[in-house]
């Protein structure tokens, strides 16, 4: 593989992200793995991963629409705190300012169930949902993205910095993810073709 050149896309070992070992109020599990929209914005789901580089972790919030599968909100720190998730959930209601009431879906992790992010969603008139503990099937297309993520970039790259990954997850993002990359869930359309075409019909 060396010799040819290749890169192996295998996935690397597992790291825990989010702690549901906390004492603070869980939303019920409205979802219930019912992965399925009929509009954009009716249901966001999120969550966080990990980057390595040579520097340490890099921790990424994401925040997808279910309908789209666009991601419309991300950002990315060198820790795993209630301000790094609350950053991608102001990012994706700043940019796409949804009208009526958004299902937020998430894990039960002590950034997601802080009493700063609850109170943003009562903010942003939002909806609670939250997967049950230790079910990682019940955020499974938030999960999927990251795995994409990681496979089609991560794997195969070595960050010598955060600002470098953090660089690389933009572009990935930004540029290819949302704009050119087709999903078999949205008949083949990237999500920006997708979020224009409901656009146009609605």
């Amino acid at each position: 593989m060396q010799e040819l050149g290749l890169k192996s896309r295998t996935v690397k070992k597992y790291k825990a992200t989010t702690s549901s070992n906390h004492h603070l109020p869980v939303h019920d599990n409205v979802l219930n793995q019912q992965f399925t929209a009929q509009a954009p914005h009716q249901v966001w789901m999120a969550d966080i991963t990990y980057v390595p580089t040579d520097e340490g972790w890099l921790y990424v919030a994401s925040v997808m629409d279910l309908y789209t599968r666009k991601i419309v909100g991300w950002h990315a720190g060198e820790r795993m705190t209630k301000e790094l998730v609350l950053q991608a959930l102001d990012q994706a209601y700043s940019r796409q300012r949804p009208k009526g009431k958004v299902l937020h879906h998430s894990d039960r992790g002590s950034q997601y169930a802080s009493h700063e992010y609850q109170q943003r969603l009562l903010k942003y008139g939002m909806k609670g949902s939250m997967s049950r503990k230790g079910n990682c099937y019940d955020n499974a297309c938030i999960e999927s993205f990251h795995s994409v993520l990681k496979k089609e970039l991560v794997y195969l790259e070595k960050f010598k910095t955060r600002k470098e990954a953090q660089s690389k997850i933009f572009e990935y993002i930004e540029f290819f993810y949302n704009r050119k990359r087709v999903h078999s869930a949205i008949g083949y359309l990237t999500p920006i073709q997708c979020e224009q075409m409901y656009d146009c019909v609605a």
